[in-house]
């Protein structure tokens, strides 16, 4: 029986592994659940699974718990009991923990984008360090597993990593009508159940941005050789094109539990009776194309700031989580999330090599600007 800890467990994927367990009972114990302001839900959770740990942010709230122990999230994170440590939160609500199970040689399940994408270079240079037992990042994002899944059993580095995109519930809109797009309607993601955050980075194409920082971090693959497929059906959910040209590709359903039960479950592969299963007498075709970064140029300015690298990254996600917010607000248009983006970078200093505190400071000088934006 493998022991986890759910950092974000109220959120979207949180709950989705909470699903996998629910599915599972024989297979996984609960350690920890660690939630941010849904106190109903998070009091739901701790009656189901009885958890040893227990973490929320308002601590004016009495959570009446007795059989939970409040603890923060490092403490979480290397937890003796503790095997894997699933990272479901926002932002950088975790990286400190994150870093402390690295430190602990905890299995980090890692689902939110951030972390790698601010600070990928300190993080995987930890778990390279020689620790009690070897740290490892789990990618639990659809794509990255895919990756993931599909280098298992290769010895040699892959010619190309492609990452596929659904392109959002705005594809082939042109710039006029991408101007008009309302919170409401870029909420209505169609193919995955994620959070708002998400859904609003998957239909500025800004979380495929995030993506390919991130792959260039797991995987260390030169951004030159990371490639973006459009693919609205959802089903291919990444490949790689191996040195003499043949591709791997992993398919399913587009569900998030699937990546989510994979990193739990490896490296074995269990029966979950609850999940999806492809029916292939009614998918008639996979259809692939190039994206557009006209018109999404969020994607455009993710690539360029992963590749300038330094504390830019961090920046880069402070700006959009901030810009997101006022789009959900209705306090700016769904064009202004971009122009927000490319400002801040534009004024922005970098700091090349950084250390965890330049990229956290980086963070607050980054909302900070955004804050101030006006159009």
């Amino acid at each position: 029986m493998k022991k986890i800890a759910v950092l974000g467990s109220t959120g979207s994927i949180g709950q989705q592994t909470l699903d996998v367990v629910r599915a599972l009972p024989d297979k996984f114990k609960i350690i920890g659940l660690a939630a941010g302001n849904n106190i109903d839900l998070l009091k739901k959770q701790i009656s189901e699974f009885a958890p040893k740990l227990v973490y929320y942010r308002d601590r004016k709230i009495k959570l009446n718990a007795d059989s939970c122990k409040l603890a923060t999230m490092e403490e979480m994170a290397i937890h003796p009991e503790v095997d894997i440590l699933i990272i479901a939160t926002s932002g950088k609500a975790s990286l400190n923990a994150i870093m402390a199970a690295i430190k602990a040689g905890k299995k980090i399940a890692l689902s939110n984008k951030e972390p790698l994408v601010m600070a990928g270079e300190i993080i995987m240079a930890e778990v390279k360090k020689d620790h009690p037992s070897q740290a490892e990042i789990l990618p639990v994002d659809s794509e990255h597993s895919a990756i993931w899944q599909c280098l298992n059993g290769e010895n040699l580095k892959p010619a190309r990593i492609i990452l596929t995109a659904s392109g959002g519930p705005f594809l082939r809109h042109s710039t006029a009508q991408l101007a008009e797009v309302t919170a409401e309607q870029a909420l209505k993601h169609p193919s995955w159940k994620m959070g708002q955050k998400v859904t609003i980075d998957s239909a500025t194409l800004m979380n495929k941005g995030l993506e390919v920082i991130e792959a260039h971090w797991l995987f260390d693959m030169p951004y030159d050789k990371i490639d973006i497929l459009i693919h609205p059906q959802s089903i291919v959910h990444s490949m790689i094109e191996m040195q003499d040209g043949s591709v791997k590709a992993q398919l399913s359903c587009p569900d998030m539990r699937f990546p989510i039960q994979y990193a739990l479950s490896y490296p074995g592969r269990w029966q979950n009776p609850t999940l999806p299963k492809l029916d292939w007498g009614r998918i008639d075709s996979l259809k692939f194309e190039l994206p557009d970064y006209d018109d999404f140029p969020c994607l455009k300015l993710a690539i360029e700031a992963g590749k300038r690298g330094g504390t830019y990254p961090a920046v880069l996600c402070a700006a959009d989580e901030m810009a997101v917010d006022l789009f959900l607000k209705k306090k700016i248009g769904f064009s202004d999330i971009a122009k927000i983006i490319e400002q801040i970078l534009g004024r922005h200093q970098n700091t090349t090599n950084p250390k965890l505190a330049d990229i956290l400071a980086a963070d607050e000088w980054g909302r900070a600007e955004a804050s101030q934006w006006k159009s």
